[in-house]
């Protein structure tokens, strides 16, 4: 089995090279194409969907960068989350990319990107360091960039550009905090190159509930204020891929050019890479107890409502729909961010519940719009009018999702909102306790001012245009039910999350608080 975590990332990654270099005369049939590149998801999605179930506990060497630092992988229970929401995203944001892309060019390469992207995902959930997560970190970031700039457009290649720009500078913040911490990581002994079930991975800045740092060297060494600034380095540099203020600007400027399901991809999950090494380094690596009470915890609170607030505002200003998600996913994430930064058990549980409804929501957003522009080759908001009457059940999922997203009864958004309001209100940070679930109310409301109008204008009003022609009708099921798959998702879980929430409470966060 512990090959098997190997093979989860490399199987997606050579798929996609050999489909990408692969001569374009023999996809001159488009369903040929679609049908190897479907046979392709689905494959690289049990081999991972067998990994998440079957190897917990499990460790792979891979490699020695020098004598003390292992590329390795690990599967434990957070890696299993993420790598969950990876897989049913990348399966529906791809099934329905196949009608979607039907009207795009270089249709291989996007699936070939679309596949090494995956797996470059997998590596980055199973990481088993903080070295080898950082690896990963990186080339994520490489991988997605085409997925950007696929269209080839100035305004696209522009947008990949300052993707791969904020991105980078934000992963050499946390490479500066890595370089720092690795002096005065806990240190055990080990098995040598080959990693038993037991071996206590720490010395190797391996990720341990509770955080591997030592904090009694820390202090007699003189230098915790030094500490601090490499961890908030840290807190920034990664919170730049989940679009933390004031380095926010390349999500709304690469979601209008992506493609649809790229932007569902790039929403759903690529931003959860920034939440992921973020949980990483502070609960795995530092520890919470570190951190709790310091100025460090107060900014990284701070800037998360801010930019929660300022994002949400953004959002309901802008009239382009893709831009208005984006915007909207700038200010979601920040919930989570602001959860995190409360560094406890509730405000921690809803974060991580936040992290697979916005993944599930945003994901049945972007491929909503997406189905709308493919249908209408409208992107403005106030462009939908009356079509809900000729689209009900798009329609329909869209409005379910969005009432998920403002956290309206019983949807999921709901549930995990309810756990951030309460875990700040549980901190004894000061204004943080009340200004948390105060911006939260905030931007539920706005949320509300900019999704649901699209429903009332869709169902309720008469287009004063011919906005509804004879010929607009329901998309295509491979776009349809995608879409409406995760609408049942978020109102399923919104009626039923005590079993989730009780998982991530036993099997995640023990001992971390």
């Amino acid at each position: 089995m512990n090959y098997m975590i190997l093979f989860s990332m490399v199987l997606p990654v050579l798929a996609g090279f050999i489909l990408l270099f692969l001569p374009d005369n023999l996809f001159v049939n488009r369903q040929y194409l679609i049908r190897v590149t479907g046979v392709a998801f689905v494959i690289c999605a049990l081999v991972a969907i067998l990994v998440i179930s079957g190897a917990v506990g499990q460790r792979l060497l891979l490699f020695f960068l020098i004598d003390e630092i292992p590329v390795y992988f690990a599967v434990d229970n957070l890696g299993r989350l993420f790598a969950g929401i990876v897989i049913l995203v990348f399966l529906l944001a791809g099934f329905f990319s196949f009608v979607y892309m039907s009207h795009e060019k270089n249709e291989k390469r996007y699936y070939s990107f679309y596949l090494i992207t995956f797996g470059v995902l997998m590596g980055l959930c199973f990481a088993g360091n903080l070295v080898t997560l950082y690896l990963f970190y990186e080339f994520m970031t490489l991988a997605s960039m085409p997925l950007v700039l696929h269209s080839g457009s100035k305004e696209a290649v522009m947008a990949g550009l300052k993707y791969m720009f904020y991105s980078f500078c934000g992963a050499y913040m946390a490479l500066f905090g890595i370089y720092f911490l690795y002096q005065y990581a806990c240190v055990f002994e080990t098995t040598g190159a080959e990693f038993s079930a037991s071996s206590d991975m720490t010395r190797m800045m391996g990720f341990v509930a509770g955080g591997w740092l030592d904090t009694h060297a820390v202090a007699q060494s003189g230098n915790i204020e030094m500490c601090l600034i490499a961890v908030f380095l840290m807190i920034v540099g990664f919170g730049v891929k989940a679009g933390c203020f004031p380095f926010h600007a390349w999500l709304p400027t690469a979601h209008p050019v992506a493609p649809a399901p790229a932007s569902a991809f790039l929403s759903g999950i690529i931003v959860k890479g920034g939440v992921l090494a973020l949980v990483r380094t502070v609960y795995y690596c530092v520890g919470a107890d570190f951190l709790r009470g310091t100025w460090v915890q107060m900014i990284w609170g701070i800037l998360a409502v801010v930019t929660l607030v300022m994002g949400s505002t953004l959002a309901f200003k802008e009239k382009v729909l893709k831009k208005r998600l984006a915007y909207s996913t700038v200010s979601n994430l920040s919930y989570i961010l602001l959860g995190l930064s409360m560094l406890n058990m509730t405000a921690f549980t809803g974060s991580l519940l936040h992290v697979i409804f916005h993944a599930v929501i945003k994901s049945a957003l972007f491929l909503s719009a997406g189905a709308l522009i493919f249908i209408t080759g409208r992107t403005k908001v106030n462009e939908y009018m009356g079509l809900g009457k000729r689209m009900p059940v798009l329609f329909w999922s869209y409005t379910i999702v969005s009432l998920g997203l403002i956290g309206i009864p019983p949807t999921s958004g709901v549930v995990s909102k309810w756990y951030l309001a309460i875990g700040c209100l549980e901190n004894d940070l000061v204004g943080l306790s009340w200004i948390g679930p105060a911006a939260l109310l905030v931007s539920a409301l706005l949320t509300a001012g900019y999704l649901l109008p699209i429903s009332v204008r869709g169902f309720l009003k008469e287009p004063d245009y011919e906005a509804v022609r004879n010929d607009y009708k329901e998309p295509h099921l491979m776009m349809l039910i995608p879409i409406g798959l995760l609408a049942v998702i978020t109102f399923v879980l919104g009626l039923y999350p005590t079993p989730l929430i009780q998982w991530i409470q036993n099997e995640i966060a023990v001992g971390l608080f």
